[in-house]
Parts: structure tokens; sequence; C-alpha cells
């Protein structure tokens, strides 16, 4: 499984919440059951960015790992996002992901304090180091600052570590993705939605997408069609999603996005958490009409 060690179409699935805020692991079970046997997901990305990790705590990491685990069992793989500033807490949370039954881990590079590349490799190995996981490395310096971005020579010492296997990449890099890729075994997946079929072509191993949880089955055809060798099918596909994913990158976070258009279709989501804001009925509305379009073109 190293070749594709998290599957090829992964989910960076929303955390859903009750009306009243609080988190909702019978939701996360439907909505987890639902992505995987309706959607084509064979891996599940649990409190990354649109999981909304920054206003979760530790204990509700937990228990929406071990909601998920029992809801999918070893129909997909379960990678909890552990990334933090602190290596300490990071290494906390990668420990109590193992506990609870996650596949894998996700661990964003280090934000704020702005480790030097030295800083920021010591920190990736320290928590893969933590537990006996698998490790999905993620490269989004459009969050964590231009200066945490991880350079080509940082990635070919990390590609080192027995543990670390794999890059979710956001950082629009296709110079530093396609250098590494020819020098490193590391898998790499497609973080941004509108680059998922570029990556493919120069040797993603897949997707982790947020639009996989309104249209997985969609995402999940352009990474078949692809596989299969159809370059104009997988093409096709992939630019009639653009628009869908322009729309929920365009206005409000992907969270909020995905959690107007569960809201709309009555699928468990609930409210974000401020700082967050819910979508507004225009946002709403055209988020449905490129939602309804993405999936009658396909």
């Amino acid at each position: 499984m190293h070749d594709v060690p998290f599957g090829r179409c992964a989910a960076a699935m929303i955390t859903p919440f009750t009306d009243d805020g609080a988190l909702d692991p019978g939701g996360a079970q439907r909505l987890a059951t639902h992505l995987v046997d309706r959607g084509g997901c064979d891996t599940l990305v649990l409190s990354g960015t649109t999981g909304e990790s920054g206003t979760t705590s530790d204990a509700e990491k937990a228990t929406l790992v071990r909601a998920v685990v029992e809801a999918v069992g070893d129909r997909a793989a379960i990678v909890a996002g552990v990334g933090s500033a602190d290596t300490r807490h990071s290494v906390e949370l990668a420990r109590q992901a193992r506990s609870a039954g996650a596949h894998g881990v996700l661990v964003v590079t280090p934000y704020y304090s702005r480790p030097t590349q030295e800083g920021i490799v010591a920190h990736l190995g320290t928590v893969a180091d933590a537990t006996d996981l698998p490790v999905m490395l993620y490269d989004i310096p459009a969050r964590t600052g231009e200066g945490t971005a991880l350079t080509a020579d940082s990635l070919r010492r990390l590609a080192e570590h027995p543990r670390i296997v794999a890059v979710k990449d956001c950082a629009g890099d296709l110079m530093k993705t396609g250098l590494v890729l020819a020098d490193t075994d590391l898998a790499y997946y497609a973080g941004s939605e509108e680059l998922n079929l570029p990556l493919l072509a120069i040797g993603a191993r897949g997707v982790v997408s947020t639009v996989a949880n309104v249209a997985g089955a969609q995402v999940r055809a352009v990474v078949d069609a692809f596989t299969a060798g159809d370059a104009a099918e997988a093409g096709r596909r992939h630019r009639a999603l653009l628009p869908l994913a322009d729309a929920v990158f365009g206005e409000v976070p992907g969270a909020v996005a995905v959690k107007a258009l569960f809201r709309a279709a009555g699928m468990p989501g609930g409210p974000v958490r401020a700082p967050l804001l819910p979508a507004g009925r225009e946002t709403t509305e055209r988020l449905v009409a490129a939602l309804r379009t993405a999936l009658g073109g396909q």
C-alpha cells in the first residue's frame, strides 16, 4: 500500500455539530458512512482545516475519530489531523489519535512562531516518532505563513523517515512538487481542488478534497478516469467541477460553504464555530446552484 498509503480519493470531512454547537458524533457517523458508501471516498481526513480543528477540543477530536472508525470500520482509512504550533501538543494529539483508532495522522507545518526549516523538520520528525502510524505531511503556507512552506530539501530529508509516507500539497508550487516527486517515494495528494488533475498528471497518487463532502462521486470520477488512462475524460470531469470549487472557496471558507450546502440539503453538519460565520442566503443560493450544475453535468 506504499504506492497509495491513503487511498485515491479522500474527503477532508467537516465536523458536524448540533444546533447548539456541540459535537455531533452521530451526525459524523452518518456523514462518514455516506461519503464512503455513496461518495466513493476510500479515506476520510478528520480535524483538518475543513474540519474546524482550530475550534475543537482534544477530547472532541478523539471522540470524532472513535465515532467515525466505528461507523466505517475497515471500509476506509481514517486520518486524524494532529497538527498544532506546539510540538509537545502535536505529539499528544498523535498518541491520542492512535489510541482512538486512527489509521494515520495529518501533521501541518507549525505556524505562528515561524521556526526555521531545521525546526520544522525536527517538529515533523518528532511527531512521526511518537506513534507507529503512517504520516501525511500538510504543506499549506497560505494558512501557516509563507515562511513555513516546506522546501524541497526539507521534504527530501523528511522522506527518509520510515513513517512519513505522504504529503497533502496545498503549496501551489508545481516546480517544488515535481522535484520532490522525482527524488523521493512520497505519495503526493492534491489538496487544492483546482490542482487535482494537474498534480495527478505529474505523479500525485490521489486527492484530499473538500468538495468531496458534497460531490464525492464526481471527484472520484476524475481520479478514476485519469488512473484508467483516459486523460480527455479526466479533463472534462475536472473542468466540470471547477465552478463548484470556485463557489465553495470563492466567498467564504470551505467549512462554511459545505455546511451551508448540508443545511440546505438536510444533511448532518450544523453550524460553524466562531470566529467563522454562517453563509448568508444569497451565498447559499449560489452554492446550491453551483452544486446542482456540477451534479447534473456528470
